[in-house]
């Protein structure tokens, strides 16, 4: 069921404290100045990542300017709509909840309950608009970038260098994306829209090296611009543990009960960012089993294999720094077939009534168009996870559906031109082999060594390849690093609140 007004209690935690802030970054007291201003100017105002977890402490202030304004606005205030917690509404949306949709055992195959968290509310169209965020704003409102000086690159296979892109046209500045020539036509359309330069690198999804090699020569011949690497920034892990961690949390405790536990959370692996959500729901459900996600035909978690696939947003034949591999239990590689076949299924009209005739409710099937092609495959390795561990009613698993088919149309109209048109025979034959015939092949359960194994895999991409030192890699192992790093959120905050005091009495 896909819901929005169930009522959760909101959590008890608070960011905001009036000491001075201790960050990771220097403050540089003139950039801020510079910043302030700029800010000031285009009525800026920067939310807390406690006002995106809990947008009941917005001031009602923001609230009353975004009653006028659409989702995808390129308006400041929008800024206060990077939350899983909007209205499904396209123009002036409040708050509330959370959207997800649960996938019935009609569907799914599996008396297990598999939920998933809908990325399609967010301003344009994906959850990755918080991503960058979490990357972005640390180094704002410590004056690290300066955007009266300095345009921000965003390195991405597609819709993190979008959600870079929206966020700096929030804020007042210039984007650079980079992305790989082969992603979908709609994402190249959509940044020129918006003004950015975009930058596309050789290759499809997997090919994450040449990216890299893009953002070296930008560093060598472009002293303006300040890289935004979602594959090594912490600030993507940590905005996923507080607030991807925090609303599965806050849905479960809502609709959990009585007897049902916290069994799984499952999520691809492209930057590796949304799985960071798993080291939160760790601390509140021990027991949970934490399931990354690659495409079978690039399965570098699985048997560090290497190759090209056609999930778009995941899959990129190197582990990211930010990757805590230590909290991982299980790697599921999902061939790529498996994906476009039930793309087309979930899509094409022939595919929904062979689902409703299958006992798919309409009210489900409707609501299929929500799941872009990452999102299929996620619920793909959420019904594999079921099965491999026999799970059963009372177990519950979360995916993400990180963003909708509204972003990729085009594919549907690739696929009709290359194999023609989606008949009822192909319908049938999808539903049965890759909805009912989903087994176990192509799962890995990780071992203490074969984490420390995929762990010290990171070493031939960051160390030898990114100039990163060894000791910092030795120090990624350590469980504590992470606790303390996702704790710094308090700080961010409190320098949030600093620069927008500074923003308020700038004249």
């Amino acid at each position: 069921m896909y819901s929005a007004a169930c009522e959760i209690p909101r959590g008890a935690q608070n960011f905001a404290t009036p000491e001075p802030p201790v960050l990771p970054f220097k403050i540089d007291e003139k950039a801020l100045d510079r910043t302030a201003r700029h800010c000031r100017e285009r009525k800026i105002v920067i939310p807390t990542f406690a006002q995106q977890k809990d947008p009941s402490t917005i001031p009602q202030t923001v609230k009353d300017r975004l009653a006028k304004v659409g989702l995808w606005d390129v308006d400041p205030a929008n800024l206060f709509r990077i939350t899983w917690k909007n209205e499904p509404v396209e123009r002036g949306g409040g708050f509330n909840h959370g959207n997800w949709i649960e996938f019935p055992s009609a569907l799914t195959g599996v008396p297990a309950r598999i939920i998933g968290i809908v990325g399609k509310h967010f301003p344009t169209g994906a959850h990755k608009v918080g991503a960058a965020f979490g990357c972005l704003i640390p180094r704002l409102v410590t004056g690290q970038f300066d955007p009266t000086t300095q345009k921000a690159v965003w390195p991405s296979t597609g819709n993190y260098c979008r959600g870079g892109a929206f966020d700096c046209a929030l804020l007042g500045c210039t984007a650079v994306a980079i992305l790989p020539e082969g992603m979908s036509r709609e994402r190249f359309e959509w940044l020129k829209s918006i003004n950015a330069e975009v930058i596309a690198t050789p290759g499809c999804e997997s090919n994450v090296k040449e990216i890299y090699d893009k953002c070296w020569e930008i560093r060598r011949t472009r002293p303006d611009c300040v890289i935004f690497n979602q594959f090594e920034e912490m600030g993507n892990a940590t905005w996923h543990y507080h607030l991807t961690g925090g609303i599965i949390d806050e849905i479960f405790r809502a609709i959990g009960k009585p007897n049902g536990r916290l069994a799984g959370y499952i999520s691809a692996t492209g930057s590796a960012g949304t799985i960071a959500a798993g080291d939160f729901l760790r601390t509140k459900h021990p027991h949970l089993r934490v399931v990354a996600v690659e495409a079978q035909q690039c399965p570098t978690l699985l048997s560090c294999g290497f190759g090209d696939h056609r999930i778009e947003g995941i899959g990129d034949k190197h582990i990211p720094w930010i990757h805590n591999v230590r909290n991982t239990d299980l790697v599921a590689a999902i061939d790529d077939e498996h994906c476009i076949a039930l793309m087309r299924l979930f899509n094409e009209d022939a595919g929904r009534a062979q689902l409703e005739k299958n006992g798919v409710p309409r009210a489900t099937v409707d609501q299929l168009p929500l799941l872009g092609i990452s999102g299929i495959c996620n619920v793909v390795a959420a019904i594999k996870t079921a099965k491999h561990f026999d799970m059963d009613g009372r177990d519950v698993l979360f995916t993400l559906l990180t963003d909708s088919m509204g972003l990729y149309a085009s594919r549907i109209d690739e696929y009709r031109k290359d194999r023609g048109a989606y008949a009822a025979t192909n319908a049938t034959a999808d539903a049965a082999r890759y909805l009912e015939g989903t087994n176990i092949d192509h799962l890995r359960e990780l071992t203490y060594h074969d984490r420390k194994t995929l762990h010290n895999f990171k070493y031939f991409t960051w160390v030898e390849q990114q100039q990163k030192d060894v000791n910092d890699l030795r120090k990624l192992w350590d469980p504590d690093f992470w606790t303390e790093h996702f704790a710094q959120t308090a700080e961010w905050d409190k320098a949030i609140d600093s620069f927008n005091r500074r923003v308020a009495s700038t004249a």
